[in-house]
């Protein structure tokens, strides 16, 4: 069974968080990755500073140039939690292969989240699960690839 939050649940889950770490507050497991992710990106400071109110209404067009912080970071999460567990199996090792190569890991990070992006649009196009060996392969293949591939 998946976990499908809501927007305003995602929004209010980062927004809490970072204020929780903003107050010295004890963070939740899951709280303290998002937090990790967060502090990476400050370009994402201003919004999650702002009113929650503001957080909420905000849209992200990217017809106008804009990208989805919360999609952004909930990404970054999610690669997060596949390393920790292994999950699909074989993610731990081809990400440390690419992270190595760029010697960088929230490069590598970006890199998987294209990866991830490129398996999950091909799955909702087809209408099937998302290919966990395609998934693997692409990053394995980014983690071999001339660095002109690799941003």
């Amino acid at each position: 069974m998946f976990f499908n939050p809501t927007l305003a649940e995602v929004r209010q889950f980062f927004y809490h968080a970072w204020h929780k770490f903003l107050n010295n507050q004890s963070l939740a497991p899951m709280e303290q990755m998002a937090v990790h992710w967060m502090r990476q990106h400050d370009e994402y400071h201003a919004i999650l500073n702002g009113p929650i109110e503001a957080l909420e209404a905000a849209q992200f067009m990217p017809e106008d140039g804009q990208s989805n912080p919360f999609l952004h970071l909930s990404m970054h999460l999610s690669i997060s939690e596949q390393l920790s567990i292994n999950q699909p199996i074989g993610i731990r090792e081809a990400y440390q292969k690419l992270a190595q190569k760029l010697d960088d890991e929230h490069a590598a990070q970006h890199v998987v989240m294209e990866c991830l992006g490129q398996v999950l649009w091909q799955a909702q196009r087809e209408q099937r699960e998302p290919d966990s060996a395609a998934y693997i392969d692409s990053i394995l293949k980014a983690a071999t690839s001339p660095t002109s591939n690799i941003h």
